[in-house]
């Protein structure tokens, strides 16, 4: 569904430009706004000193704040909710780079049942264990919490391309725009894991992790030339081999995962 989505929107946005002559216009803009994320099952690697195992086909969510003024538009809590925060140069009319933070949420999923294969010792006698094929555990919280709330951290660079399709109704109706926009973009992971395993310490610290990469098509209502709202539909490709589960550097964990990302921003353009 969203490769269609891509698809059309990119062939819309080339095949309506041979319509209207470029005007060359540099400027830069910034959104912030937020998003809702989906994420495919993954097998996570954990290793260290007294373990070497692996969880497969985990069940992962986002984490949805509810909305309300407090936290969504509070100075000191903006960050709590899954957020999207991007600030982008206009190259000229039809083209920007940009730099943003897609400030997303995983949580795995309590209580489920799920493969396990690998080895535990010396961790935890309830868990002690060399898991074989077939074998299965429950992810409770005795087990292990796994989490990146605070958060999946996608630190990303993307190229856009963008047209107004109002001029192939309007050509000369300037107070809006609607702007079709398409764009790629590459990142390095930066999440926040929040981890407990069985009786090793709570770890919570931000830690390069791995990187990323991304698709997106946007539809973007802009008003008098700055103000503008854009709803955006994100989806991409995470590799995370070296995550930090706990205190002590000897443990990590290994993961990679799709995402797709509904987005909702609002923000403002400055011409040059």
């Amino acid at each position: 569904m969203f490769l269609r989505f891509l698809i059309v929107g990119f062939l819309v946005t080339l095949f309506a430009k041979g319509f209207t002559q470029e005007e060359k216009t540099k400027g830069m803009y910034f959104f912030w706004g937020w998003n809702r994320a989906k994420y495919t099952n993954s097998d996570i690697h954990f290793t260290g000193t007294n373990y070497d195992f692996t969880l497969h086909n985990a069940v992962a969510t986002d984490r949805q704040t509810k909305f309300a003024l407090d936290p969504y538009f509070h100075p000191a809590k903006i960050t709590i909710p899954q957020t999207n925060l991007r600030i982008g140069y206009r190259l000229n009319e039809t083209w920007d780079v940009s730099f943003g933070d897609d400030h997303m949420k995983y949580v795995v999923k309590r209580n489920q049942t799920m493969p396990i294969t690998g080895t535990i010792d010396g961790v935890n006698p309830a868990f002690n264990n060399t898991y074989n094929t077939g074998d299965s555990i429950k992810f409770t919280p005795e087990f292990m919490k796994y989490e990146h709330t605070d958060g999946l951290n996608y630190v990303n660079f993307e190229l856009r391309y963008r047209y107004n399709l109002m001029q192939l109704i309007a050509p000369h109706f300037e107070k809006i725009k609607v702007n079709s926009i398409s764009g790629l973009g590459i990142g390095f992971m930066l999440p926040r894991t929040n981890v407990t395993f069985s009786n090793y310490p709570r770890h919570d610290e931000f830690h390069l992790a791995g990187f990323g990469l991304g698709a997106v098509q946007s539809i973007s209502l802009m008003f008098y030339d700055h103000l503008f709202i854009q709803t955006e539909v994100k989806a991409g490709y995470i590799n995370m081999p070296d995550i930090r589960t706990t205190p002590y550097k000897a443990d990590r964990a290994a993961q990679h995962f799709s995402f797709l990302q509904w987005n909702f921003v609002f923000g403002w353009e400055f011409k040059f």
